[in-house]
């Protein structure tokens, strides 16, 4: 198993996403628990403000680079990690091989309209595969123990969370064991690009870390100055990272 890289002071683990789907599956068929956790530049930034949210991610079995951001900012730090492992690409990839090997899964997300359209398409593409159950993300903290008890009635063996930072880690932290599910992810915001209620970026922005830009352009007002601040933010704590990691030079030796 390769060794952790340690980046801003938080661990990950420098998986390939064909590593990480393996480790996915083995978990679930071997009845451990194995949470998973994804950083992007945002999340980091947010991590540095919010102890609690810190904690959650830290304390995930498995903590992947999410944003191509962070995989750059580990060349630079000399933390390199293999590749970026996109949350709604790991989630499909994570249905697909569900449905072939006949794993349940519940969903746990979205406004209730967006989840049943989500549901519908799901349907559609994965149509062999077992939902345990599904429900809206928008619950009172009061909740909480009652929606892990139902989850864990359900007998789902894959919990995907489809709720923003910090309440989808701090939910797993609290209550993901309560579950019973093998499998907890956590996927953002992927509940809505497969409902079709927001598109997520072609291929192109990907590779070239651009995602933010295209979700900002999509909702302006509501993104564009977050996700300026978080990258300028970003940019900032990787340059005094750099600096704080290279050597000072040696002083010059002087002949008296």
């Amino acid at each position: 198993m390769s060794a952790r890289r340690t980046l801003f002071g938080i661990e990950l683990d420098p998986l390939t996403m064909d590593e990480t789907v393996d480790r996915c599956l083995r978990a679930v068929r071997e009845e451990r628990r194995l949470e998973i956790g994804v950083v992007n530049a945002a999340k980091l930034v947010n991590m540095r403000r919010d102890p609690r949210l810190a904690r959650a991610v830290s304390g995930c079995d498995l903590v992947l680079a999410d944003g191509q951001a962070v995989v750059w900012a580990g060349r630079v730090l000399r933390a390199p990690l293999p590749e970026r492992v996109a949350g709604i690409d790991l989630f499909l990839r994570l249905l697909a091989e569900a449905e072939t090997a006949g794993m349940s899964v519940y969903f746990l997300g979205a406004r209730q309209e967006v989840l049943e359209e989500m549901l519908r398409r799901v349907a559609d593409r994965f149509p062999g595969l077992k939902v345990a159950g599904s429900r809206h993300g928008y619950f009172d903290d009061a909740d909480q123990e009652g929606i892990a008890d139902a989850i864990a009635r359900s007998g789902a063996q894959m919990l995907f969370l489809g709720m923003t930072s910090p309440k989808k880690e701090i939910f797993t932290a609290a209550h993901g064991a309560r579950t019973g599910a093998r499998l907890v992810h956590g996927v953002g915001g992927s509940f809505d690009i497969l409902a079709g209620v927001t598109k997520r970026a072609p291929r192109a922005w990907q590779r070239w870390g651009l995602e933010w830009l295209y979700r900002a352009l999509q909702e302006p007002r509501r993104l564009g100055r977050r996700y300026l601040t978080t990258n300028v933010s970003f940019l900032l704590m990787t340059a005094r990272e750099f600096i704080r990691l290279t050597p000072s030079p040696a002083p010059a030796n002087r002949s008296h």
